[in-house]
């Protein structure tokens, strides 16, 4: 009797025991789901970088004559707003390039000096082919830096003279916004007003150029004119005047006279700015960019990509000598001239 009336006092607090804990379970607050990610957008873009010919280094880090670099600064850049990078080596076939593009949602045009043969002819054809996407439907960025805006104005032109000398190498400065000029939709369109301020008030950009274009001569090319809307100017150090940023009327292309990428990943020189403004500015140029390399539709067979990601190259580093890249990758291919030649004719 005692046992039975043991069990029966167990199994009593049991039930309340078990109820009460369903109670708590059913009160407590449960975590949201998470909304689906827009099906428009690709989360998972990859840029291409086009290298430059040279190791970056005046023959510092190597002396090749077919040898090519990418600065690390414009991969990490890349990477830092949530890209992937795949080189597109200047020197390989055009097979092989061509391959490549088909793998990529957006081209990056780096800094840097070679203004005429082969580099120039690839990135000519590079730049149709970004033309050619857009045309057809295919949201195809381009962000083109100092040396990469200064070959768009000559492509675009048709004019290798259109160019004049300016002195503002190694040069931190600010930049001015056109008078009235409308932002929405550009690369500052999501800056903070405030940044946007700082910028035309502090100098948060690091300029290394010898080569750019007045307003003037800008404003008077109509090829120019048509296709790109000035939204910055900047002054050298004898105070003229060059456009510093422009940007495409009906293409996603924005291009730069100054360097974007330097403000957080170079260290080679004393003046470029590297304050928590300068890492803002840097970080909404790449979020910007990024941005819109999400929005492309391309989504290529990961293999593809996995084996042309720059992953599978290492960086050197080159900052100990105190100047120029602290980081870049070097590409030297096993290029034959014939298919050097037949590349400039594909890209022709």
């Amino acid at each position: 009797m005692g046992n039975y009336l043991l069990i029966s006092f167990l199994l009593f607090v049991y039930g309340i025991i078990n109820a009460h804990s369903q109670l708590f379970v059913s009160n407590q607050i449960l975590p949201p789901s998470c909304p689906a990610p827009d099906p428009t957008l690709n989360y998972r873009p990859i840029i291409g970088i086009v290298s430059h010919p040279g190791d970056g280094a005046t023959g510092r880090l190597s002396n090749a004559t077919n040898v090519s670099y990418i600065a690390a600064s414009y991969v990490k850049f890349a990477e830092m707003a949530g890209a992937r990078v795949i080189p597109l080596i200047y020197t390989e076939p055009p097979e092989i390039l061509n391959q490549k593009l088909n793998l990529v949602n957006g081209i990056i045009f780096t800094g840097g000096w070679a203004k005429d043969g082969l580099y120039f002819d690839v990135i000519k054809g590079i730049f149709q082919k970004v033309l050619e996407k857009n045309d057809a439907g295919e949201r195809f960025p381009l962000l083109a830096i100092c040396l990469g805006y200064e070959l768009l104005t000559m492509i675009i032109t048709n004019d290798n003279n259109i160019l004049e000398e300016f002195s503002a190498a190694s040069q931190a400065s600010t930049v001015q916004f056109v008078e009235n000029v409308n932002i929405e939709g550009t690369v500052f369109g999501r800056f903070p007003r405030v940044l946007l301020k700082k910028m035309s008030i502090d100098c948060l950009v690091m300029q290394n150029h010898h080569f750019g274009i007045s307003p003037e001569r800008f404003q008077a090319n109509k090829d120019l004119s048509s296709f790109f809307r000035v939204l910055t100017t900047s002054t050298d150090e004898n105070n003229k005047v060059y456009v510093s940023t422009i940007q495409a009327t009906r293409y996603p292309i924005a291009a730069f006279q100054w360097h974007p990428e330097k403000n957080v990943f170079e260290w080679g020189s004393s003046r470029i700015p590297h304050s928590e403004d300068a890492i803002q500015v840097t970080t909404h140029v790449a979020n910007y960019f990024i941005s819109e390399a999400r929005k492309s539709s391309n989504k290529p067979v990961a293999r593809q990509v996995l084996d042309s990601l720059i992953y599978n190259y290492n960086p050197t580093y080159g900052g100990k000598a105190g100047k120029g890249y602290d980081e870049v990758y070097l590409f030297t291919p096993h290029s034959s001239s014939s298919s050097m030649k037949r590349k400039k004719q594909q890209f022709n």
